[in-house]
């Protein structure tokens, strides 16, 4: 019994010290800075443009990459169906 009763009080206090360090972590955000933000911005304009064209798996994939590279030459219309 005196064994438990020191695990308990050793549980319990680890618990007790280590509680106020994860609130710390949870309670800090930072603002997204200008250039993350404008990445959000390109992303929204991508995936909408993508989404117009009806793109879907890999060529979505290609347009979405080339398209949030600033790639000009990104496919704009689906390719051909590929072969099974």
């Amino acid at each position: 019994m005196k064994n438990a009763t020191v695990f308990a009080a050793a549980f319990t206090a680890i618990a007790l010290l280590s509680a106020p360090a994860f609130a710390e972590g949870e309670a800090v955000k930072k603002e997204p800075s200008a250039k993350q933000l404008a990445q959000r911005e390109k992303m929204k304009g991508c995936n909408a443009e993508a989404k117009t064209q009806g793109l879907k798996g890999a060529e979505r994939k290609t347009f979405m990459k080339g398209c949030l590279s600033g790639d000009a030459a990104a496919p704009t219309a689906p390719s051909e169906p590929k072969k099974k």
